[in-house]
């Protein structure tokens, strides 16, 4: 009905699958490590910022998530001739929401006190989520009231935007602005508790 071939059409979900888990993944495991093995301290008593320490653990976890998402991304383009209306807005979104989950990632790792609870809020609460989000169809499938309790679910719109980047209008569940905003503001609710947990030593300093 959209024009889009279904492998076509799932193509943004799967990358935003793999974005999602491996930057949690790679950002709560990279600030665990060091706490469990009690090198924080050489960070927390080196001469650098919040800001500064933040960008170095964040970025180089967000990093290795881009890369990730433009390897699938020039491979799927082996199997399946899809389109990018707006590659620029998916360079975009493809760096934000990197960067958003990496601080998010951030934040569990500073709240586990266990490997095996590094893997509670991926594999029990993210992996479904973005499932239920639209990786493989369009919430406009669903029955209206399933429609409705979708919206409650934040991955929703990350997927929506990102897959707006490939095919426009025609397949985002949720309008370009309101997922540019949603994107922005977990985005800014990330950075602030990160920049606060340097400020402060919460849970880094014992």
């Amino acid at each position: 009905e959209i024009g889009v071939a279904y492998a076509a059409f799932i193509v943004p979900g799967l990358i935003m699958l793999s974005i999602l888990t491996e930057s949690v993944s790679n950002a709560s495991f990279g600030i665990y490590m060091p706490r469990w093995a009690g090198t924080i301290y050489e960070l927390l008593s080196a001469p650098v910022s919040p800001m500064e320490a933040v960008t170095g653990y964040v970025g180089a976890a967000a990093t290795k998530s881009v890369v990730i998402g433009l390897v699938i991304l020039a491979t799927a383009r082996l199997f399946v001739p899809y389109t990018i209306a707006q590659p620029i807005w998916l360079i975009a979104f493809l760096v934000l929401i990197s960067l958003s989950f990496c601080l998010f990632g951030f934040i569990l790792g500073v709240l586990a006190d266990g490997f095996e609870k590094l893997q509670i809020v991926p594999m029990l609460i993210l992996t479904p989520l973005t499932f239920l989000g639209g990786t493989f169809y369009s919430i406009n499938m669903l029955p209206e009231f399933w429609q409705k309790v979708a919206l409650f679910n934040p991955i929703v719109y990350l997927i929506s935007g990102f897959r707006w980047s490939f095919y426009g209008d025609q397949v985002a569940d949720i309008g370009i602005g309101i997922s540019v905003a949603a994107v922005g503001l977990f985005l800014s609710l990330c950075l602030g508790v990160v920049y606060w947990i340097f400020s402060t030593g919460y849970r880094l300093k014992n």
